[in-house]
């Protein structure tokens, strides 16, 4: 302050003075943290490009903490997404009503679209915002696997449409407009969406967008009124963490279904040779993470039954006579089962049929063929010491009239024939009388098995 003031004291009039001291209170504040702060700024940057679920949740949510911890202006979230589950929509509606830093719902790139679950997304946020050749909306509740009745059926509506109006009509929105997304399946291009005051504001890029809303008013859902300041903002993305993008593609319900079906192979494997150690753990660990992901998604507990079934039908077709018929019905039940395995509202989250038939198909011919190879294995005796040269093949070593020595096995026995047999012919051991075995000629016959 001091070297102020003594600086300042060389100018030789007071209004001199007052201008050199504005001027560099300016380039200080220019210089200072918060100063360069309020020049440049941030906004944190999501990209939801998937189904609406609980991995969907998790990422959200961490985006909205380090928008927070960084006193980001703006979170902003693009998103291009056919839907998904209500329960998640409602989580992911309360996080954006209640984060603490202004929420952008961008549906973009153009040929994106905020489908079902994603216009709760896109209403929900302080700026709803869409680039060209989007849509939104299509967002009536579905119910796979369950037919309704009318009553049920109102209910769900109106439990629906009454959570879109709870954050609509408090966003200043069409409601109109938006319960008719929901009742009616209505879907809207971005300039319509816009024309109903459903949307903020139409912009080609994330810049554009940043730069159209800098310097508005919004009222934030509690009620306090912010001015956003977005100009030329740095953008910092949030990328998924490895665990996210792990659940992510465990989520697909065509791969948990694979996963599950090789698991429950290598663990009956595993049953079948054990000792091996490595199909088993493998098998379990592939199990662990099906059922991980399957606890994920909304699961049909009797199609998991009907795969039970299947298995063990499986199994008794090795066991029982049937002709193949206990195999096919297998295969028919693993099919269904795995077919209405996840009971998902959009198709993005359900098995497609062509993985059904395949997964049923292949696992029910391996394990068919596995069950019978053990049943064999186990049916065929095990025949040890002089049992085992029963049928062999042997040499003779010197005339047998009747007894004799032969080469069988790499071994000499003592022989016993009924018909005379000369040194070097072969003969084939029929029985097996103490440390005597019973051989007969084979006339003319070479043979390698001594």
């Amino acid at each position: 302050m001091i070297c102020l003031r003594r600086w300042l004291s060389r100018f030789r009039t007071p209004a001199t003075a007052a201008l050199a001291a504005a001027v560099f209170l300016a380039f200080a504040s220019l210089l200072s943290p918060s100063g360069l702060a309020a020049s440049t700024p941030r906004v944190v940057v999501l990209h939801l490009d998937d189904t609406i679920q609980p991995i969907s949740e998790d990422y959200l949510s961490r985006g909205i903490a380090r928008a927070a911890d960084t006193r980001a202006d703006a979170l902003l979230v693009t998103l291009n997404t056919p839907g998904g589950l209500l329960d998640s929509t409602r989580e992911m509606v309360s996080k954006i009503l209640a984060s603490p830093v202004p929420v952008i719902v961008y549906v973009a790139p153009s040929g994106s679209r905020a489908g079902s679950a994603g216009f709760f997304l896109l209403e929900a946020a302080d700026i709803a915002a869409m680039a060209p050749g989007t849509n939104a909306g299509a967002s009536h509740p579905v119910i796979e696997g369950a037919k309704l009745d009318p009553i049920m059926k109102q209910k769900l509506e109106n439990d629906t449409t009454a959570f879109l109006r709870s954050f609509v009509s408090r966003r200043g929105r069409n409601v109109d407009a938006a319960q008719d997304a929901v009742l009616n399946s209505k879907s809207y291009t971005e300039r319509e969406a816009l024309q109903l005051h459903l949307l903020d504001t139409i912009a080609p890029d994330e810049h554009a967008l940043l730069n159209a809303i800098d310097g508005r008013t919004i009222t934030r859902f509690d009620g306090r009124t912010q001015v956003l300041h977005t100009r030329d903002a740095i953008l910092t993305p949030v990328t998924p963490s490895l665990r996210e993008q792990i659940l992510d593609r465990l989520m697909d319900p065509n791969l948990a279904v694979l996963i599950l079906v090789v698991g429950g192979l290598l663990i009956y494997l595993e049953f079948n040779a054990p000792g091996t150690i490595i199909p088993g753990a493998l098998g379990t660990l592939l199990l662990l993470l099906a059922l991980f992901a399957l606890n994920l998604l909304p699961v049909h507990y009797t199609s998991m039954v009907l795969i039970l079934g299947a298995f063990a039908l499986m199994i008794l077709e090795a066991k029982v006579p049937s002709h193949g018929i206990l195999a096919g019905v297998g295969i028919i039940a693993l099919v269904l089962g795995t077919l209405t395995l996840v009971d998902a509202p959009i198709p993005e989250l359900r098995v497609h049929v062509s993985t059904a038939i395949a997964t049923g198909v292949a696992f029910g011919f391996i394990t068919t063929f596995l069950v019978r190879l053990a049943v064999r294995a186990r049916n065929n005796k095990v025949l040890t010491g002089p049992d085992a040269l029963i049928g062999g093949i042997g040499i003779a070593q010197e005339a047998l009239a009747p007894r004799g020595q032969i080469l069988v096995h790499g071994e000499l026995w003592f022989a016993e024939s009924a018909t005379p047999v000369a040194p070097g012919e072969h003969v084939r051991v029929r029985a097996v009388n103490g440390l005597t075995l019973l051989v007969e000629r084979i006339p003319d016959a070479v043979s390698s098995t001594v």
